[in-house]
């Protein structure tokens, strides 16, 4: 399902990244397509990953329903991914953040997140990556 429409996603990445300050975890890129977001952020040594995904997904998906009817149905999927980052591919995955739609009109997210697991030796189940 596609909820993040144009009309909504730059708020959207605005509250998340108000509530990622409030926890204490720096924001540096937030964006993404209609059917998926990536955040990359400076994680506290407080909280615990996902505890901050809990937060930014309950606090995220009160406040998108308050945006009218179009969004009454939202919800997050119920997993995600988390990855650290070396330093030295901060500027490149904040390029990558920033060209989502340009990017994924050649792949699809789901094509390119299970490449990205294969190529990184990373063991998943399919029955438990998407909802």
């Amino acid at each position: 399902m596609h909820f993040i429409n144009e009309g909504i996603a730059e708020d959207l990445y605005g509250y998340l990244g108000g509530t990622l300050n409030n926890l204490g975890c720096q924001p540096v890129k937030i964006g993404g397509i209609e059917d998926h977001i990536h955040i990359l952020c400076c994680m506290s040594k407080n909280i615990t990953i996902i505890k901050l995904l809990q937060e930014l997904k309950q606090s995220s998906s009160k406040w998108i329903k308050t945006k009218g009817n179009e969004f009454h149905n939202f919800y997050w999927q119920d997993g995600y991914g988390a990855f650290t980052v070396s330093p030295r591919y901060v500027e490149k995955l904040v390029s990558y953040i920033s060209n989502q739609k340009e990017h994924h009109s050649k792949k699809s997210f789901k094509e390119e997140y299970i490449e990205f697991l294969e190529r990184n030796g990373i063991q998943y189940d399919l029955r438990y990556v998407w909802d």
